[in-house]
């Protein structure tokens, strides 16, 4: 039976809708980018994740054949700059490149979050593992994971770490450090690394996981002492120093790292996205590149749109259970 033919009308107008809206996108990717692209970066200027910006932004722009500017929107541990790209059109021209902490712990530790991470951004690329360094006052009598595991279990509410954030990793590790070998250990949370190192390197605190862009200095210099990295590999920065799970320390807590990553609003044509992480997979291949975010402490990722996504996926409940028992909780 034919459809009536005001019906077929509708029907065949939404067909023609849907067809346009189809060959939309194919032809969006084809001429963009028409114009230049905000790369949002939601920590302050100078700060690693500000300079890893600049230097895969220029290779992308070259790739691109439009600037990629730079727009600083810092605070609240990433949220301000996340959720600006999370509300921004979907059409590849603002994109954010952040850490883990604003596009996956934050939604395990706030009572309330202005996006959602999952439902408001589409991954694009995961540019760089994050592992850190656990670094001890040279007072303290350990050289490695399990002796240090041996002490801190023997000076029971003795012994303080250092995080730079309620929820931030070296926290959360801390917490786990603490709660398995029963502890008690004192937390002490800093606004910034720098802060931190310093009462480290003071004997206020006596251990902490540190970057190894700013710890190394005072590894060489004999001010801190070395225990081990976090992650699955070595840093090549730091050749010499074991990770934790080589020296037995195989729980979850310890083989996690941090990350960064390329991210753009959700809804973002698949070809734009598929473009985007192309172009910034070519600039995380040039040797320069390499070069600068080996001498940053960070590990590259050859990654893509679907790996990322499934990195991601096998993550989030690592995360979700650390947090949770560590009581981190903010408002």
């Amino acid at each position: 039976m034919n459809p009536h033919p005001s019906n077929r009308r509708t029907w065949l107008c939404a067909a023609a809708s849907a067809a346009a809206l189809c060959a939309l996108a194919p032809a969006q990717a084809q001429t963009y980018p028409t114009k230049p692209i905000k790369m949002v970066v939601p920590f302050a200027a100078g700060g690693a994740t500000d300079v890893l910006a600049r230097v895969i932004g220029e290779k992308m722009a070259a790739g691109l054949g439009q600037p990629v500017i730079i727009d600083n929107k810092p605070g609240a541990a990433g949220i301000i700059g996340t959720d600006a790209v999370a509300k921004a059109a979907p059409d590849g021209y603002t994109i954010v490149l952040s850490l883990s902490n604003s596009l996956m712990t934050n939604q395990f530790l706030y009572e309330k979050l202005p996006y959602d991470a999952q439902r408001d951004l589409t991954l694009v690329y995961q540019i760089a593992m994050a592992p850190l360094v656990l670094v001890v006052h040279p007072s303290v009598p350990a050289k490695t994971g399990p002796e240090l595991l041996k002490y801190v279990s023997a000076n029971k509410g003795k012994v303080a770490y250092g995080s730079y954030g309620v929820g931030a990793y070296p926290h959360l590790a801390g917490a786990h450090m603490s709660l398995t070998q029963q502890a008690d250990m004192n937390h002490v949370a800093y606004k910034g690394e720098a802060p931190m190192l310093q009462d480290l390197i003071g004997g206020q605190i006596q251990m902490a996981y540190a970057s190894a862009l700013v710890a190394k200095p005072h590894i060489e210099a004999g001010k801190l002492k070395a225990i081990g990295v976090t992650g699955e590999r070595r840093m090549s920065t730091l050749p010499d120093v074991p990770t934790l799970a080589e020296q037995g320390l195989k729980d979850e807590a310890y083989r996690v790292t941090g990350w960064l990553a390329i991210a753009v609003p959700a809804k973002t044509p698949k070809p734009i996205v598929q473009r985007l992480a192309d172009e910034v997979r070519k600039a995380t291949q040039q040797p320069d590149v390499q070069a600068k975010v080996a001498a940053m402490g960070f590990e590259i990722k050859d990654s893509s749109p679907e790996a990322f996504a499934a990195a991601y996926k096998q993550e989030r409940p690592v995360w979700e259970r650390l947090i949770k028992q560590s009581g981190a909780k903010l408002e």
